[in-house]
């Protein structure tokens, strides 16, 4: 009877230790995706609750969550202190609280703004059936509300803009870059090319771009407006340089035994490229379009800025043109926004990098 009850217990024992391998498993595999993501903080707490070591889990739960906190916290605090204590022609420096304030007034704003937009729908519908109803479809008008662009409008229009320049610049950077990659000659062409023009700023870019643009761009579509496709075109001009020197690192880079194969099997330069160059060189090539994002994203600003495109760049500088006793508050709320934005921005970037490539290094 005592070797039954044992060798249940041993058996109740091994079945609970294969779950919790099998917990321990499904919660490694997620830590990847969680520290793409930047919830890296999740996969102590989740090990925790499985019950592995505590002191253990804590002390990385310290590291990743913990600590950046505190960092966070003293940096508030030294703001709130010596923000007050700077005086500039639009008042002190706004601190924590006050820039919290106006961000809660823009969110408002907004919400006020799409409560006048659905009413102005609303009426144009309720005025349209009735001349409809009375038998004067002829006096039947749609109109668009033309209401100032909001604030979280105005995040949109600089997403669809650094998002069309960054497609542009990848679909130049990531073919020439191949090129480069596998030529010599075509690298030594290049070369020369992107040294010249790698270190020009936007503010070079903005008056040829918005000539050529003018010229060539004549039939506008509201969709792309002439200011949104001059800032795109600037931060393209801007950003595709290093994708274009990570894809033909990492073209070059790879191992020349997988070419010989190629060579070997007599493979076309299309099915070479697809099958034994991009996997190998993918790594390098999303590291440049990180880069490249990155980079898209800070030279945003100063384009809109100066092509006056609605986006937060023309935010930041209609608010610095304002000079109210709020705007400087406003432009912080603008300012903290755009590097939350570029955060989450490399973040997706990193998620999409960890998904489609094999490689630890980043």
């Amino acid at each position: 009877m005592t070797n039954a009850t044992d060798l249940m217990t041993g058996e109740a024992d091994a079945a609970r230790l294969a779950r919790k391998e099998r917990l321990f498993a499904r919660i490694n595999k997620a830590a990847r995706w969680l520290d793409a993501l930047g919830l890296a903080w999740i996969t102590p707490i989740l090990k925790i609750a499985a019950g592995d070591n505590p002191k253990e889990q804590l002390g990385e739960l310290k590291r990743v969550l913990v600590i950046p906190l505190v960092g966070i916290g003293l940096f508030l605090a030294a703001w709130g202190i010596l923000a007050p204590q700077v005086q500039t022609s639009l008042g002190a420096i706004p601190g924590p609280a006050q820039v919290w304030d106006q961000a809660v007034n823009l969110w408002k704003d907004h919400k006020d703004e799409r409560a006048k937009a659905a009413d102005f729908y609303e009426r144009q519908e309720k005025r349209n059936a009735k001349f409809t109803t009375e038998g004067h479809p002829e006096r039947v008008k749609w109109r668009d509300y033309t209401g100032k662009p909001t604030f979280i409008d105005q995040i949109a229009t600089s997403l669809l803009t650094v998002g069309l320049g960054f497609l542009i610049a990848t679909l130049v950077a990531v073919p020439l870059g191949i090129a480069c990659g596998l030529s010599q000659t075509v690298n030594g062409a290049v070369n020369p090319l992107i040294q010249i023009f790698k270190p020009v700023s936007p503010l070079a870019w903005l008056p040829i771009v918005t000539m050529i643009v003018s010229a060539l761009y004549v039939d506008t579509s509201e969709a792309l407006p002439k200011s949104l496709v001059i800032s795109a075109v600037t931060v393209t001009l801007c950003s595709l340089w290093p994708t274009l020197i990570n894809t033909a690192l990492g073209v070059a880079s790879i191992d020349k035994d997988l070419v010989n194969v190629g060579r070997v099997l007599q493979l076309s330069t299309p099915t070479t490229i697809r099958k034994l160059v991009l996997p190998s060189a993918l790594p390098l090539i999303f590291t440049g379009l990180r880069l490249s994002l990155g980079v898209g994203w800070m030279v945003l600003i100063a384009a809109e800025m100066l092509a006056q495109n609605p986006g937060l760049g023309k935010f930041v500088w209609d608010e610095f043109q304002n000079g109210s006793s709020q705007s400087l508050a406003r432009i912080m709320v603008a300012v903290l926004t755009i590097g939350i934005i570029g955060f989450l921005l490399d973040r997706i970037m990193y998620a999409l990098q960890s998904a489609f490539t094999f490689s630890a290094n980043r």
